[in-house]
């Protein structure tokens, strides 16, 4: 296999600085997902206990960045006996296809959609699960206020994302736990330097001072850290 196309594991192939969710990948992602990023079942289980203090009998809830949409199916099963209504935005057809035909009920449906472009209606919870890493910087500032705007008060937002440490010496420490995970988890060293070059001005994250700051010039006043693994942290934010 050619330097420019190589395995980041999991039947997974991508080229240099070229990492994408679509394509033939989409059918191996969910299973690629839960081993790469520590804590992922973890994480979803954090979100069903913090949504039940959020969501209300006819709430309007939303997850940015759906995917295969197997946290949008979680929540909308835990409130099937309500009439919330759970929508499932991704900006990638290929993963709202395989999300429509793969999790189905009455109260959650998928969107295929620009979250930039899209007008949310009044919502009690917004959840985020490692997107906002992948939002060009300059653009992201404007998703966030956007956010807030769109929550009712008293309703949260759930936002998990990779973040970078805050300074060279913590940085070294972390990319070195998180290398030590996934070699734990079976990937080679070659899949874990592939992964890296295919994901360079792709995955972008900002330090946890960064998406603090952004939170705060939206408005949000109350926030805490909810979960925590190397450079992997939730966070919730209520209006």
């Amino acid at each position: 296999m050619s330097i420019d196309k190589r395995t980041v594991g999991d039947n997974i192939d991508s080229g240099n600085a070229s990492w994408k969710f679509s394509g033939e990948m989409v059918k191996d992602f969910e299973s690629h997902v839960a081993k790469s990023v520590p804590l992922y079942n973890e994480g979803h289980d954090m979100i069903l206990k913090l949504s039940d203090y959020f969501v209300k009998d006819d709430s309007t809830c939303y997850e940015i960045g759906a995917s295969t949409g197997i946290l949008s199916y979680k929540l909308a099963e835990r409130f099937s006996d309500r009439k919330a209504k759970f929508i499932g935005l991704d900006i990638e057809e290929d993963m709202v296809k395989l999300a429509k035909e793969k999790y189905q009920l009455p109260n959650l449906s998928f969107s295929f959609e620009d979250i930039l472009e899209y007008t949310f209606e009044p919502t009690d919870l917004i959840t985020s699960y490692y997107v906002v890493q992948f939002i060009r910087p300059s653009q992201r500032q404007q998703l966030i206020d956007k956010i807030y705007q769109s929550l009712n008060w008293g309703g949260a937002f759930l936002y998990f994302e990779k973040v970078r440490a805050p300074d060279a010496r913590f940085q070294d420490i972390m990319t070195g736990i998180y290398n030590e995970y996934k070699l734990e988890q079976g990937y080679t060293p070659e899949e874990i330097f592939q992964k890296t070059r295919t994901l360079k001005g792709v995955l972008e994250p900002f330090s946890t001072k960064g998406n603090m700051d952004m939170l705060k010039r939206a408005g949000f006043v109350d926030v805490m850290t909810v979960a925590k693994f190397g450079p992997f942290e939730g966070t919730l934010a209520i209006k």
